[in-house]
C-alpha cells in the first residue's frame, strides 16, 4: 500500500529546517490519525529556484485564477488554472461512494513520485485533502478525497497523437522512437528510486508543447521499500488492484508479486500502439484477460508490414522481450533505453 514520504524527507536539506511544516499523514498508515494542517508555506517561496524543488502540504486556493475544466474520468476531474503567477493543472480525485479505501489509495498514490523531479516525469507542486474553497460552479460540486496541483504539460496525450482521427499527424519511426526514449528515460529514473508506475499506457503519457513525453497519472503506482521488498509485494498484491487490463503484466493478472518489470511489459504495449497505431485487443474483456495469461496472447506483430523488414524484425525481438511472460526475462528499463538508442544509432 503507498504512503507518502514524511515532508523532511522530500525538502532539501539547507531549506526543511526553516519551514514550520505540518505532516500530511496519510489515512491509510496504521495508527494515523486525520490531516493535521500545516502552515502555509510563505507566498514568495514557490516562486524562482525553490519552486523547482519544493512541493508543499498546502494549496493557497486564494491564489488560484482562471480554473477551467480540461478532462475527467473515473479517478476525478482535471482543471487548468493560474496559480501564483504560472499555468498549474489541478487534479481533484474523486471520492467514491462505492470503495472509499480505494479513492484514498488513489490520491495518496498520486504522491509516491512528489518529491522526484525529472524531465520526462510530471511534476507535482502541492497536495492536499482538504476541501476546496472554491465555489462550485468553478470547480465542480463533486466530493473529493484530495487535490493534486501540477505542472501544466499541455492537452495532448499519445493516446490522442496515435488515434487521432480522420487527420491523423505523422508518426514516422523518429518521432516514436523519441516518444519512446523519453518514457524509458522517465521509468529508469522512477524505477531507480523504487516507484513502480502500474498504469503505463499513451493515455497516461502527456506530451508537451516542445514535443516531449511526460509520465502522468500514479493513481495505481506503488513504493517498493528496498529494504522490505517482499512485504512491499505482498501489501501491494492485496489491497492495490489497479492499470489497464490491456496493459497489466500477467503476473499481476495472476496476482503474484509486482516489479519493475510490470512497467516494462506495459511499455512494449504502448511501443507497439506507437509502431502500428493500431489497438492491442479486441474481444471480450475477460476473454482477453484469460488469454494474456493462458495462452500468452499478445497484439500481433505479423499482420503489420513494419514487422516484416529485416529492422522491424529488431522491434519484434525488443517487443517480445518486453511482454514475456516472465518478468525476469524483460529488460530493465535502463537496458532498454540502451536498445533505443542503439537503433536510434546513438544517444537522443
Amino acid at each position: 500500500m503507498p504512503s507518502p514520504v514524511p515532508v523532511t524527507r522530500l525538502l532539501p536539506r539547507d531549506l526543511y529546517p526553516s519551514l514550520d511544516l505540518g505532516i500530511c499523514s496519510s489515512p491509510l498508515t496504521k495508527g494515523s490519525s486525520t490531516l493535521q494542517v500545516p502552515v502555509p508555506v510563505p507566498v514568495h517561496r514557490l516562486h524562482g529556484p525553490v519552486a523547482r524543488r519544493l512541493w508543499s502540504t498546502v494549496i493557497l486556493w486564494s491564489e488560484l485564477r482562471c480554473v477551467t475544466p480540461v478532462g475527467s474520468g473515473g479517478f476525478g476531474s482535471v482543471y487548468r488554472a493560474e496559480y501564483l503567477g504560472e499555468t498549474v493543472a489541478l487534479k481533484k480525485v474523486k471520492k467514491s461512494t462505492k470503495n472509499a479505501l480505494a479513492s484514498r489509495q488513489s490520491f495518496w498514490a498520486e504522491l509516491n513520485a512528489a518529491h522526484l523531479r525529472h524531465a520526462n516525469v510530471v511534476r507535482v507542486l502541492a497536495a492536499t485533502t482538504s476541501t476546496s474553497c472554491l465555489p462550485p460552479r468553478e470547480f465542480g460540486d463533486e466530493s473529493s478525497t484530495g487535490t493534486v496541483l501540477m505542472e501544466f504539460v499541455g492537452t495532448r496525450n499519445l493516446q490522442q497523437i496515435i488515434y487521432g482521427g480522420l487527420a491523423e499527424e505523422p508518426l514516422e519511426e523518429p518521432r516514436w522512437l523519441r516518444y519512446a526514449a523519453d518514457i524509458a528515460r522517465g521509468l529508469r529514473f522512477l524505477h531507480s528510486h523504487g516507484v513502480v508506475h502500474l498504469d503505463v499506457k499513451p493515455a497516461n503519457v502527456l506530451v508537451s508543447g516542445s514535443d516531449v513525453c511526460k509520465i502522468a497519472d500514479f493513481g495505481c503506482s506503488v513504493k517498493l521499500d528496498p529494504e522490505r521488498e517482499e512485504e512491499s509485494c505482498i501489501s501491494a498484491r492485496l489491497s492495490h488492484v489497479g492499470g489497464t487490463y490491456t496493459h497489466r503484466a500477467p503476473e499481476l493478472l495472476k496476482g503474484q508479486g509486482l516489479s519493475p518489470k510490470a512497467d516494462i511489459y506495459s511499455f512494449g504495449i504502448t511501443l507497439w500502439q506507437l509502431i502500428t497505431r493500431e489497438t492491442p485487443y479486441t474481444g471480450d474483456r475477460q476473454h482477453v484477460l484469460y488469454a494474456v495469461v493462458a495462452h500468452e496472447l499478445r497484439p500481433s506483430l505479423q499482420d503489420c508490414p513494419v514487422f516484416q523488414s529485416e529492422r522491424g524484425r529488431l522491434w519484434r525481438t525488443l517487443l517480445s522481450r518486453c511482454w514475456s511472460g516472465e518478468a525476469r526475462q524483460r529488460p530493465g528499463a535502463h537496458e532498454l533505453l540502451q536498445e533505443l538508442e542503439l537503433r536510434h544509432g546513438g544517444a537522443f
